[in-house]
């Protein structure tokens, strides 16, 4: 993402952390010259998986094309895994590695539009294994009820390279897509994105297992699933609906799977049709808990309602549904489809997704229960860091970006007033940016313009500071004073002010405003704090 986001005429400022970053951080975080000088237009990766040794020898193909004249780029693998060689035009090239990233010397100047032209990068090794997927990244080697090994692969937030070559920055998807071939013992089958193209058995004890996307994607949504996998096939209105779910799970997965039609039903009335109907969709069966991987969303919720059985927002709406399956579907849209540059910036993933929970609420129970289930996420907002991270050193914010974020955008709809207008803006959003790589200060410039109004301060506040809008008033007779307090200036948000069953919309400010009120009691007289993520404080 960026590092300054200019948003009108306003400076968004970030709240600096004391914490320290490494030339390490800098080069897995950051836009060298090396890597923005070439621009990714498909990887072809070929690999085998020992999963008795835990370990991965192979090669990916990347083709790319030059954007700066250069003679050398960044590719990033973990420092754990082997380079073995890498070659272009049949020759083996030169390269220097220091911590993940491997900078490959072409020894020549490579100019500008030079295209087509392809790496292939031979690598092998043991990958990291996660702790505790998907929170930290890693393989994860299981075994289902059979004993049957039962492998994936989580890695948001640690980076791609921890398992295969790869420019590893969210600012660069491959223009082409990819192709993921992955062989593994005989008896088990490997499910990746996209759309399988076919088997073939290696004749060593090995089957490769193949499949291509054709939209771009991002490099942490590139995945692998092994295990002993049953195909389940399903169809909404042409587009495919793809389940691989263990053996023993079958007739419970297809009962189970039924809420994913009116899902995309609702989803796709939103925010504009399945962003990868070419490469289809499908949930994955896996051993940890979930993860958004494009056109192949990791599911592993076990066929629960709730998140992991559990009703997060405590009102009983969040055990009406399976949240994996919902949330991490989601992120086909945000996430997958509108993409982040920074990793800084993943509110714009999370935030929007976080807030699909509420709008497929809305659709299939009501605006009154969105709005109730909206509430109760509000106990799990922390207010303990920022939202947005630090540029350029692979540094996400505080978690609130999820449930922070949502009732930003929730806050965001009750200032426009006009459900309809919203819904607009919300499906144009999407697909004004379907396919595209952004940063908070596109999102903030999209909604001022097309709300007519100057949201700066107000996106300023709930992202890069730790403390909500707090709105004071006092009540003296009948006359009510009120102003907003916040860590930004000039900040500008309506309150609504509710005197009985009547609703009055003030213009309120951080400046100290008067309004006239006539009402029988005190008690009648208060502000709506519901349908926006504010705190009231009466003096």
């Amino acid at each position: 993402m960026k590092k300054l986001l200019l948003a009108s005429s306003l400076l968004l400022t970030f709240s600096i952390s004391a914490q320290e970053f490494t030339r390490k951080d800098s080069l897995q975080g950051g836009f060298s010259f090396e890597r923005i000088s070439y621009d990714v237009q498909r990887y072809d990766l070929n690999i085998a998986i020992n999963i008795e040794e835990r370990s991965i020898t192979g090669y990916n193909d990347i083709t790319f094309k030059i954007v700066e004249n250069t003679s050398k780029i960044q590719v990033d693998l973990f420092e754990n895994m082997q380079v073995d060689s890498i070659v272009f035009e049949g020759k083996k090239l030169n390269y220097k590695r220091e911590f993940g990233a491997v900078f490959l010397d072409f020894g020549k100047p490579l100019t500008k539009n030079f295209s087509d032209k392809k790496i292939r990068f031979y690598y092998s090794g043991k990958p990291l294994v996660a702790k505790n997927a998907p929170w930290d990244g890693g393989f994860v080697f299981n075994k289902d009820v059979n004993g049957k090994p039962w492998i994936g692969v989580a890695v948001q937030g640690t980076g791609a390279s921890l398992w295969y070559p790869v420019k590893d920055s969210q600012s660069d998807e491959p223009d082409f897509g990819a192709s993921i071939k992955v062989a593994v013992q005989n008896g088990l089958m490997n499910v990746s994105n996209g759309r399988f193209l076919g088997s073939e058995d290696l004749k060593n004890g090995y089957t490769r297992w193949d499949w291509e996307v054709k939209s771009p994607i991002n490099t942490y949504n590139i995945t692998v699933n092994i295990g002993d996998y049953v195909h389940i096939h399903d169809n909404l209105d042409g587009l495919d609906l793809d389940y691989y779910v263990l053996r023993n799970n079958e007739e419970k997965a297809k009962k189970h799977f039924e809420e994913v039609k009116p899902m995309m039903n609702c989803f796709q009335s939103k925010f504009g049709k399945y962003p990868f109907a070419q490469d289809g969709y499908k949930l994955v069966e896996t051993s940890y808990l979930g993860m958004e991987h494009q056109s192949a969303v990791a599911y592993g919720n076990k066929y629960r309602k709730g998140y992991a059985g559990r009703d997060m927002t405590g009102t009983g709406i969040g055990i009406l549904f399976d949240y994996i399956t919902i949330h991490e579907s989601g992120h086909e849209w945000f996430g997958n489809s509108i993409t982040s540059k920074d990793i800084a910036d993943m509110w714009i993933h999370e935030g929007f997704t976080t807030y699909s929970e509420s709008v497929f609420v809305e659709c299939l129970y009501g605006a009154e229960k969105a709005q109730e289930y909206l509430n109760g996420q509000k106990r799990s907002v922390q207010n303990d860091h920022p939202i947005i991270g630090q540029y350029l050193v692979n540094k996400e914010g505080s978690t609130d970006m999820y449930y922070k974020g949502a009732q930003l955008l929730n806050t965001l709809r009750h200032i426009v007033n006009d459900d309809e207008k919203w819904w607009k803006m919300i499906l144009k959003y999407s697909e004004t940016y379907r396919h595209k790589i952004i940063d908070t200060k596109t999102v903030v410039d999209y909604f001022n313009t097309e709300t007519g109004k100057d949201l700066t301060a107000i996106f300023n506040q709930y992202l890069n500071y730790t403390n909500i809008p707090i709105l004071e008033y006092k009540i003296e007779k009948n006359k009510i004073d009120y102003r907003w307090k916040t860590d930004v200036t000039d900040f500008k948000m309506p309150a609504v002010l509710k005197v009985g069953s009547k609703e009055i919309r003030l213009d309120a400010t951080n400046d100290w405003q008067s309004y006239k009120v006539k009402a029988k009691k005190e008690e009648e007289i208060s502000f709506e704090n519901k349908r926006f993520f504010i705190k009231l404080s009466k003096n």
